[in-house]
């Protein structure tokens, strides 16, 4: 699945990872379903790889309930 709801409107890959980064992403993966529970509501959490340079790759981690958002950098 391409786009995903998150805090209750659609969002693209691309989208979805300007939300965790704060900038737009030169590309992103897929959306795909983080298999883990929010630790701040209880909500689904979906994953999302992308790179905001072109040197750097991220994971990214949103709720698709609430504001809560985490990074792995690679």
């Amino acid at each position: 699945m391409s786009n995903r709801v998150v805090e209750g409107r659609m969002v693209t890959a691309e989208t979805l990872a300007e939300l965790i980064e704060g900038e737009a992403p030169m590309e992103a993966t897929a959306i795909e379903d983080a298999d883990r529970e929010c630790p701040d509501c209880g909500g689904n959490v979906i994953t999302v790889g992308y790179m905001p340079s072109v040197t750097a790759f991220v994971t990214g981690y949103k709720c698709q309930d609430c504001e809560w958002r985490e990074k792995d950098d690679e």
